[in-house]
């Protein structure tokens, strides 16, 4: 299992996964189960039609969902487990009022996704750098970021499709 990624694939990865609408159409299955394709509009009102068509087509090209007759979309177990790394990056923020005390779910998950980025590219040295060791608080919140550094970098080597800089555009 590969575990180093150039600063390209890193940086496409993290983008498609810190998409607000990409994370709002995960957890929101995840938390309530499949959504009928007519109801995507409805259960996610603060997301445009663009938005939503957007995250739909990017979560299927990567294998994150599909359409379960009878029920709607649904998440693949590609998305349960990306479901799980965002509750996990969450966790994470909540705990150490990252970046924030007070802050939106999609904006914490996109800020530690972004903190953990450059840790993606120093695994080939088979070294962690100190991620942006400055906008953390306590060595704590570093030592915590473990797992959540291990579930991107295992959920990442798992779903290569997510690194390809040639894939479809992240989502806004």
């Amino acid at each position: 299992m590969s575990t180093s990624f150039t600063p390209a694939e890193a940086r496409h990865a993290v983008e498609l996964l810190a998409s607000r609408s990409l994370i709002r159409l995960v957890t929101e299955i995840d938390d309530n189960g499949a959504i009928p394709p007519r109801r995507l509009a409805g259960t996610l009102p603060d997301l445009s039609t663009h938005q939503l068509r957007s995250a739909t087509d990017t979560a299927r090209a990567h294998g994150l969902v599909r359409v379960a007759p009878g029920a709607g979309l649904e998440l693949t177990e590609a998305g349960m487990e990306l479901a799980d790394l965002y509750d996990v990056a969450a966790r994470w923020a909540r705990r150490h009022a990252y970046p924030a005390p007070v802050c939106e779910f999609s904006s914490r998950i996109r800020h530690v996704l972004d903190l953990l980025a450059p840790s993606l590219m120093t695994e080939r040295t088979g070294g962690l750098s100190r991620p942006s060791a400055a906008r953390l608080t306590s060595d704590e919140a570093e030592a915590d970021l473990a797992r959540p550094r291990a579930l991107l970098i295992q959920w990442l080597a798992g779903n290569p499709q997510v690194t390809r800089v040639s894939g479809p555009e992240p989502v806004a």
